[in-house]
């Protein structure tokens, strides 16, 4: 793949991300075959969910009760405007209940289903790292041939175990 190319499907990426309502970051994820884009996802709730903001901690009588245990001192409004899982400290990936959302690569695949476009022997472009490991078997599932990401650093050693027993090629955008 040439550097053209990979500097064309990072800017869609990001702007693709610039569609998430996620208070944490911003990934989107396009699924490309022959050069030519076959769906699209970007990290969000699924349709018509709303976001992890202060409406639902306030909706979820045990979720508010947990978050007004955790954070007594703490405005509630403030989940309206940052990531609750950051404002409890919580590294990424850590208590994901608390996250509605699901991940952009998902959201690609789900795309490519509702489309009814097959996602075997696509490539898989994401502005961010190595998926998680959850993601990481669907797009064996899925049959991605490669992933090409901000950053080759993989989340845990589950994770490394599937790159490892999968046959998915893995790098770096190359702009």
């Amino acid at each position: 793949m040439s550097n053209n190319w990979d500097k064309y499907f990072h800017n869609i990426c990001i702007e693709v991300a610039s569609k998430s309502s996620c208070l944490s970051r911003h990934i989107g994820a396009i699924l490309v075959k022959e050069n030519n884009i076959v769906s699209t996802g970007y990290n969000s709730p699924p349709r018509d969910v709303p976001h992890c903001g202060h409406d639902r901690f306030m909706k979820d009588v045990e979720l508010r009760s947990v978050v007004e245990q955790i954070l007594s001192s703490i405005d509630l409004v403030r989940f309206g405007e940052e990531c609750p899982r950051k404002i409890l400290g919580y590294a990424s990936g850590i208590h994901m209940e608390l996250c509605p959302a699901q991940h952009a690569e998902i959201n690609a695949i789900i795309d490519a289903a509702r489309k009814g476009v097959s996602t075997i022997g696509t490539t898989l472009y994401m502005n961010c790292i190595i998926p998680c490991k959850s993601c990481f078997g669907a797009l064996i599932n899925s049959g991605i041939v490669e992933i090409v990401v901000d950053d080759i650093k993989v989340y845990d050693k589950a994770t490394q175990f599937l790159i490892s027993e999968s046959e998915i090629s893995i790098r770096k955008f190359e702009i």
